[in-house]
């Protein structure tokens, strides 16, 4: 009973969530399902569920009717958390969209540097009314966090636009998740002063950015650019045919802050430990996830990669999956409860969130089918979790992107045994670099034959005819049922009720 009460809190909760996510403005939800709406269903509906609360709890002592009170007042609870991250746009700005304006605001998250242009994400307004404006500016003046910057131009706002393979993408809301409601091309800016923003991440941003100088010293282009996808997520620079290969070939993963792609580099940390207990090895697999989310500046997307990889690590190391499971419902209720936005509309923690699902519980049912794969340098882990992950987050791949790689599987089993070490190298001649440049080459060399070596695969999967097609039009109700029968396969046992 117990674990039936936990499980409708959680998912009355996210279930509100996602009702109220897709009523907000810019949604993709029912037309006639407005937020206003939905909030006053919901206090009605609370209203309700407390009474009968209270009905099955002195009274009637049914213990479906408590599940269900309980489950429609959480879903209420999640309506009314969603409520209240959907703050309005100020007066001041608002009545200036379309206008040319003058804005003062400070540089709150690393530059984001493109092929053609530079992003930044600047916060105006006073903490109690700070909004996010996203500037899209030229290359010339370099930009770093925590700049105070005097902007001048056009100030518009954000709009949804189609995929290249045709899939409807709600830029608004996408922004919204980090409270950026606004946008500004090419403004005027003078840099005003310097040193704002939090010293931690300051300091951060700083390694890290010397941290790449070192090796963009030592790695020539394009790898250095692969090199700074695999250890810090970092895949901006990427050019547009680069970025497109490793799309078409199902293994742009490798360079997204994802759970899969972080506990994949643990692992490989618990393996070189693995002469210890399995608990130390553990230990020193989570030690190299902070590291990881450290180096990459504290991210919010990097924080809650190292959160799944974490649990995922954990669940894989003591077989305790049942307990991981929880731990995993709870870790993922409580960072939509933090930005409810991200439930409906951040696709990195929905594909961090299904891949770990997809190692803890799905990984164990496909190894079975590879015992003819050697051990040998982990390729039978490797080709398990590959498949495991891919089948599992596929339907959501071609539901949310519409994008189909047929030589996903050869492509991921031919790079993924060189990664781990392919980081292990890169982070060494980052790390040496710092003390002398001389002691980072071997090590610079070696990174670069694996990086070339992976590149190349990439490239010439991707030129193979037909390597990926395009579905525009997967239905989202096919997407739903066949999770709901991964579920059921999945977790059939614990659905059932049991005989007493």
């Amino acid at each position: 009973m117990r674990d039936r009460i936990f499980y409708s809190i959680c998912f009355g909760f996210i279930l509100g969530v996602l009702v109220r996510s897709f009523s907000t403005s810019g949604g993709v939800g029912t037309p006639t399902l407005l937020g206003v709406g939905v909030v006053y269903i919901a206090i009605l509906l609370g209203i309700i569920s407390i009474a009968l609360l209270l009905f099955f709890i002195l009274i009637s002592k049914n213990k479906f009717g408590l599940l269900l009170a309980i489950f429609v007042f959480t879903f209420c609870l999640g309506v009314f958390r969603f409520q209240l991250a959907d703050k309005s746009a100020p007066a001041f700005l608002e009545s200036r969209v379309g206008e040319r304006v003058v804005l003062s605001g400070v540089i709150v998250d690393e530059p984001d540097t493109r092929e053609n242009n530079e992003r930044l994400v600047v916060a105006v307004g006073d903490k109690s009314q700070e909004i996010k404006i996203l500037v899209t500016a030229d290359f010339g003046e370099e930009f770093k966090y925590g700049d105070l910057l005097d902007l001048r131009g056009r100030l518009e706002k954000p709009e949804n636009f189609t995929t290249d393979q045709g899939k409807d993408f709600d830029y608004v809301n996408y922004l919204r998740k980090d409270r950026i409601l606004y946008v500004m091309s090419y403004p005027e800016i003078e840099i005003v002063s310097g040193g704002h923003g939090n010293p931690v991440r300051r300091i951060l941003f700083t390694v890290k950015n010397v941290f790449l100088d070192k090796v963009n010293m030592i790695v020539p282009n394009p790898e250095n650019l692969l090199l700074s996808g695999l250890i810090l997520g970092e895949r901006s620079s990427f050019s547009e045919s680069m970025r497109e290969n490793f799309v078409n070939t199902g293994t742009i993963h490798i360079v997204a802050l994802s759970g899969y792609n972080v506990t994949i580099v643990a692992e490989w940390f618990m393996k070189i430990f693995s002469f210890l207990p399995m608990l130390f090895g553990a230990i020193a697999g989570i030690l190299a996830i902070f590291l990881f989310v450290l180096m990459t500046g504290g991210s919010s997307t990097a924080l809650r990669a190292g959160v799944m990889a974490s649990l995922a690590l954990f669940a894989r190391a003591t077989g305790r999956n049942y307990d991981v499971a929880r731990a995993l419902i709870v870790a993922g209720v409580g960072m939509i409860f933090f930005n409810p936005f991200i439930l409906a509309y951040d696709v990195s923690f929905q594909l961090s969130f299904i891949a770990t699902v997809a190692l803890i519980f799905f990984t164990p049912k496909i190894e079975k089918h590879f015992i003819w794969v050697p051990k040998h340098f982990g390729l039978r882990d490797i080709i398990s979790v590959t498949t495991a992950v891919y089948i599992f987050v596929l339907p959501f791949i071609l539901y949310k992107m519409g994008n189909l790689s047929l030589v996903a599987l050869p492509a991921n089993v031919a790079i993924l045994p060189f990664i781990p070490p392919t980081m292990l190298l890169g982070f060494l001649t980052g790390f040496l670099g710092l003390i002398h440049p001389i002691l980072s080459l071997p090590f610079g060399y070696a990174a670069y034959v694996l990086l070339h070596y992976e590149i190349s695969i990439v490239n010439f999967l991707a030129q193979i005819p037909f390597a990926a097609i395009t579905v525009p039009d997967f239905p989202f109700w096919l997407t739903l049922a066949i999770y709901v029968y991964f579920i059921y396969r999945l977790f059939g046992n614990f659905l059932r009720p049991s005989p007493n």
